[in-house]
This record gives C-alpha cells, structure tokens and sequence, in this order.
C-alpha cells in the first residue's frame, strides 16, 4: 500500500466508522469512490477529507443521506446546496422546540405536589393545553372521549405509537413501504435497484 493513501478499515477508524457505513455511503452518493490499488479501496488526504465532510453532516448535522449527499458532492454556495443545508437547520429548529417544551413541562411535572398525579388539580387545564383533549370543550372527560370518537379524529402516528403492532412490510433493503403486488405474491424489495443492492451487500467482497 502506498504511504500516501490508506486502506478502508483505517479510513473508517479515523472517524470511527465501520467500513460497511462508508461503503453505504458511497452506493447512497454521500462519498465519490476513492481510487483502487491491487483491487482495494485506496483513500488518499483528500478522500479522508470528504469522509470528515460526509461525518459532520450525516453524524454530527443529522442529515438524511438524500439531503447529505447534496451537501457533501454540491458546490457551496450553489442554489441547491444552500437549500438543502437551510432546510436541515429548519428542521432542527423544529425539533430542538419540540425537545425544550418537552424538557419544560416534564420539569414542570416534577414540582407536582400530590401523591397521585392524575388527580391533580391542574391536570384538567394541561389536558387541555399540552394534548388533542383541548379540541373538545366538555367538562367532562368521558363526554369528550365520545365527541373524540365521533369526530373520527386520530392523532398522527409518531414516535408513541405501538410497536408491537402490525406494520406495513417494507423494503428488505431501503425499508420504505412495498407497493401490493397486483398477483397477490408478496414482495421483498421495492424495485430491482433496491433488489441488486441486497444482494450486492450479501455478496463476499475481494479485497475490501
């Protein structure tokens, strides 16, 4: 190997990675395949860098690898790049709220003073501030729940719901929701992309 370029374990452990997250990187666009030696990944100073690129934003900017790779392979500050990079700290944003009002009220909870919190006195007004129950007016709970049942609303599905439930089957490969298949068969991927990607991944590899 030559001195100037390292092989893809070391590239890995560098950022402390696996060399499979970088492989999947590569097939997702995230990372430009490096350069071969002898039939072997060969990563030189400044494949190392973009690895360090594609870390900061997929690992430390939390970015999809849709969106990572736009960021990683675009030129700043082109149109799409700083579009993509704007919409990620917007959803940030979003979701560091979301966390300070969760840490604001569970702290909140914490000062409550009875032994049975669901028989506080303030509960009936955070009821109504903090979950769906303030969409119906009714004193009563039960009169709600009935109106609630009636109205057909449901809140959207999100990180509480069941997961014991049945779930839609997904893709053995990218995970997203397999269309039904007109001949009643069931199927395993989503499309032969997908299909040829798994068995890639199964595949022994030479070398890396």
């Amino acid at each position: 190997m030559d001195k100037a370029g390292v092989r893809i374990g070391e590239a890995a452990a560098l950022y402390g990675l696996a060399p499979s997250t970088l492989r999947w990187w590569e097939e997702q666009g995230v990372l430009t395949p490096p350069a071969r030696a002898d039939g072997r990944r060969h990563y030189r100073e400044e494949d190392l860098r973009r690895i360090g690129l594609a870390y900061l934003c997929c690992v430390t900017g939390r970015m999809p690898l849709s969106q990572a790779s736009v960021a990683t392979s675009g030129t700043a500050p082109s149109p799409a790049w700083q579009a993509t990079i704007t919409g990620q700290v917007e959803r940030l944003a979003t979701q560091i709220a979301e966390l300070e009002a969760a840490r604001a009220y569970l702290s909140h909870l914490l000062l409550c003073a009875d032994d049975d919190p669901s028989q506080c006195p303030h509960l009936d007004g955070e009821l109504s501030s903090h979950t769906p129950r303030g969409r119906f007016p009714d004193p009563q709970l039960t009169a709600a729940a009935r109106n609630a049942a009636e109205s057909g609303y449901e809140t959207p599905r999100r990180r509480y719901e069941n997961p014991s439930a049945p779930q839609a089957p997904r893709c053995g490969s990218c995970a997203n929701p397999l269309p039904l298949n007109p001949r009643g068969r069931p199927r395993t991927y989503c499309s032969s992309t997908c299909r040829q990607r798994a068995y890639r991944a199964r595949s022994p590899r030479s070398g890396d």
